[in-house]
């Protein structure tokens, strides 16, 4: 049911996107504000103290910072990316849009019913990201389209230049929702491509590493969200399998507050999230510094949603 609702996606996205656009106010929304002081399992007695200095990181960025300079133009090849049950789609050129970045497509339905067109698990450079796209086709008609990577999830990730792609197209039809087809991963490099090393930035305190999952805490933010603070993660999915993190009994301060966190990452990539802690639960149980955060990761299968693993109870202090 869940992928079946079409205009689903897209009202989400352009929720996230404007959160994600109103409350980052800076060059570096992945670092926390915040810095963590310790960290503390429980099946760890002993608290892990953060150097407060930060010069390792903050030399890094200051490099990054230093060396950015304007992109320029990435291009791809024109190509068929499906042509399959009546259906071709072919990926026609890269530009900007008022979202993001848009891979713009040209998709032909010769098939004798209507049909929706969405992208499923979208990564760029190796990091997921968010994307926005859902093509209505009429049997028998074309369409000009595109899937938007959305510039917010971009800047998180530290990506300047686009150089893969990587995603699958799930297709089902306009009517029924019966689903028709989820295509194979799909990959597309860009002009910038060959020799092209994307940064990955996993400085900061270790939360889980285990079964091939790797959860880095980054700091505390409030600049990342619409909704309330959060703690900004890094996310390594090094297993063979796809998952999903979540977050469970999460308490602020000692209180149980209201939080979301959902991320998705595809095996061997990688992502920037943040465990959201809602403002008007904050001020329910009136919290205005937030000093510690308890809470466990629940991973589990992004397809059959069988559990993985959970975490250990993670007391992270600022």
């Amino acid at each position: 049911m869940k992928n079946k609702m079409k205009w689903l996606p897209v009202l989400l996205c352009l929720v996230l996107f404007a959160g994600m656009a109103i409350g980052s106010g800076s060059s570096s929304s992945s670092d926390g504000d915040k810095q963590i002081s310790s960290v503390t399992t429980s099946s760890d007695s002993e608290s892990k103290e953060t150097d407060a200095g930060g010069t390792e990181a903050g030399a890094a960025e200051q490099a990054q910072e230093e060396k950015k300079e304007e992109a320029s133009a990435v291009t791809i090849e024109e190509q068929v990316l499906y042509d399959d049950n009546d259906i071709k789609i072919t990926a026609t050129g890269i530009e900007d849009s008022w979202a993001g970045t848009k891979l713009t497509l040209l998709i032909e339905n010769n098939s004798a019913k209507g049909i929706t067109v969405q992208a499923r698990n979208a990564n760029v450079n190796g990091y997921m990201v968010e994307t926005m796209m859902s093509a209505d086709v009429a049997a028998g008609k074309k369409a000009n389209d595109g899937l938007t990577f959305q510039t917010s999830g971009l800047k998180e990730c530290g990506i300047e230049q686009i150089a893969t792609m990587e995603f699958l197209f799930h297709i089902f039809d306009s009517e029924s929702w019966d689903e028709i087809v989820d295509t194979d991963v799909i990959k597309i490099d860009t002009s910038v491509a060959e020799g092209y090393v994307q940064n990955y930035d996993d400085s900061g305190e270790v939360l889980v590493d285990t079964n091939g999952v790797k959860i880095v805490g980054k700091g505390l933010s409030d600049k990342n969200s619409f909704f309330g603070p959060g703690v900004i993660l890094y996310i390594e999915n090094n297993s063979d399998q796809d998952i999903t993190v979540q977050v469970r009994d999460v308490s602020v301060n000692g209180f149980m507050v209201d939080s979301s966190m959902s991320e998705d990452v595809v095996a061997g990539k990688k992502a920037i999230s943040a465990v959201t802690f809602f403002n008007s639960s904050l001020e329910e149980n009136g919290i205005t510094d937030i000093t510690d955060v308890e809470l466990f990761f629940h991973i589990f299968d992004l397809k059959s949603w069988d559990t993985v693993f959970d975490s250990d109870v993670i007391t992270i202090k600022f």
